[in-house]
């Protein structure tokens, strides 16, 4: 089964297909860089990182193009406000913006261009807007001149004579042929950033932006551009306009449009103030917790955000957990000549319904329904195993292989391997480790082991030193500081096991 893509442009769902066979060439609109992000800006780049997991899980070679706007009306204006360079402020902010996307497990994008630096491809394409009548310079400020351009509102469903006119100075009304027009390159006003043009110094508008980046990067006819429903009028509706009458060929095969986000039943809003900061969300729950959230419902559909939902989120990711954690402890005690209780079986089964409901327009809801369904009969197989039953290495690790492939491919279970500050800390563990070979100068600790779960592993085996040894002291320090870090250690009639608690 093809994978299939809802198409904003033609609102429907359509086969996808590739500019380029087995690759994907794919733009997501980044953020702009005058504040921390919120939840919401959150939800659409988790949606776009699990669109690009899950292509590259399918075997698509992905190239993920996000830009950085660092030069915009919003970082201006704060900028001045605080007595600042809009530099300053865009890398403050740029940095935050990559630290609070590391938290959250999102990969990095192959290419993150700032818009600042990439002036010279905006002025060749509005030079060729000009040229070819579609833009016009007025008071040094050039404008599109949308009445020209006899697509416009194709992506929005809107008519130009039922637009909306957003509140527009008497002076930039004056400068415009039409209401409608908007800027492609602004003049320079004093104490504002500005670059030099054919048209006198001044800067971008944001919508060229986009535009401009996407291009340099990816080409002609790339296959997805994504952003945000709120950003299809007009940022997307002037971004194809532009391209198409600059180049005169095709711009983004595919538009993908996220959902918007609710908290607590509410619309968020400055006015309500309800807006939630992703970093401060990220104290209180972690970044699987979140993902889980925005995972269980479709990405075109609105999300309701509460701490009750994340609670149940927490519940549904704990689930996932204890299930791979028993299945891993059963792997150790199974043998290979036991019978085969069916279980590799089921997984191949929930592999397949998985890939049916990604395949069908990335439909996360029903492909945790395949996990959850897979967690469901490996915790049944488990408890038949606790009964007196006997399993087959090569049937545990089926499951617990697919139960880890799936979520994986989801963006789960990835935060710890990704550096993103989740799960056990490492400094913590080395630091415990290293109070413990006081006591145990002989134990050998590989002097690069930095993954959490084998510093994990060190501390246990130095513990059943240290009991055996009758050194009792350490080997309580060591579990008092594992639990203090949210190890939880079990001990077994084979020895020990743990888990992390999130």
């Amino acid at each position: 089964m093809a994978i299939s893509v809802y198409n904003t442009m033609r609102r429907r769902k359509e086969p996808l297909s590739t500019r380029d066979e087995g690759r994907v060439a794919m733009y997501v609109c980044g953020p702009t860089v005058y504040n921390f992000i919120h939840i919401g800006n959150a939800r659409t780049f988790i949606t776009f990182d699990v669109v690009r997991r899950y292509l590259e899980h399918s075997g698509y070679d992905v190239t993920f193009v996000q830009n950085i706007t660092d030069i915009d009306d919003k970082i201006i204006n704060r900028a001045n406000e605080e007595g600042r360079t809009t530099a300053e402020l865009a890398d403050e902010y740029r940095e935050a913006f990559e630290e609070d996307m590391m938290a959250l497990g999102i990969k990095p994008p192959t290419v993150a261009p700032r818009a600042t630096a990439h002036i010279p491809q905006m002025l060749e394409l509005v030079g060729a807007l000009v040229d070819s009548g579609y833009a016009y310079e007025s008071g040094g400020d050039v404008y599109f001149e949308v009445a020209r351009y006899g697509d416009y509102g194709k992506l929005s469903g809107r008519n130009l004579a039922e637009q909306r006119v957003t509140v527009q100075s008497e002076s930039e009304l004056e400068r415009k042929r039409d209401a409608l027009d908007f800027a492609l390159w602004k003049a320079a006003k004093p104490g504002e950033p500005s670059w030099d043009s054919p048209w006198g110094p001044g800067r971008p508008g944001w919508h060229i932006e986009c535009s401009a980046m996407s291009l340099e990067y990816l080409g002609d006819s790339f296959d997805i551009h994504g952003g945000g429903q709120d950003l299809i009028f007009p940022h997307h509706e002037n971004e194809i306009a532009q391209a198409e009458a600059g180049r005169s060929r095709g711009f983004a095969r595919y538009w993908m449009h996220s959902g918007m986000l609710n908290i607590d039943a509410e619309k968020m809003s400055k006015s309500l103030g309800n807006i939630r900061r992703l970093r401060d969300v990220l104290t209180e729950y972690d970044a699987d917790t979140i993902r889980m959230l925005m995972l269980g419902t479709h990405y075109r559909s609105p999300l309701s955000f509460s701490d009750t939902s994340l609670e149940e989120a927490g519940a549904s990711m704990e689930r996932i957990d204890n299930c791979l954690f028993a299945l891993k402890d059963a792997i150790k005690s199974a043998t290979d000549e036991a019978a085969d209780g069916g279980l590799a079986a089921i997984a191949a089964a929930a592999e397949v319904s998985f890939r049916e409901a990604m395949d069908d327009d990335f439909n996360t809801a029903a492909a945790l329904g395949a996990i959850f369904g897979l967690v469901r009969d490996a915790n049944a197989r488990l408890a038949d195993l606790q009964s007196g039953g006997e399993a087959t290495r090569a049937e545990m690790a089926s499951a617990c292989d697919s139960i880890s492939s799936m979520c994986r491919a989801l963006g789960l279970l990835e935060t710890t391997a990704a550096g993103a500050g989740q799960g056990p800390d490492v400094a913590g563990l080395k630091k415990l480790i290293d109070e413990a070979l006081k006591a145990l100068p002989d134990y050998q600790v590989p002097a690069d082991e930095g993954d959490p779960g084998r510093l994990i592993d060190h501390l246990l085996e130095m513990r059943m030193l240290a009991r055996k040894e009758k050194k009792f002291e350490p080997a309580d320090a060591i579990r008092d500081g594992l639990d203090a870090l949210d190890v939880k250690v079990e001990d077994t009639r084979e020895g020990f096991r743990w888990r992390y608690e999130r």
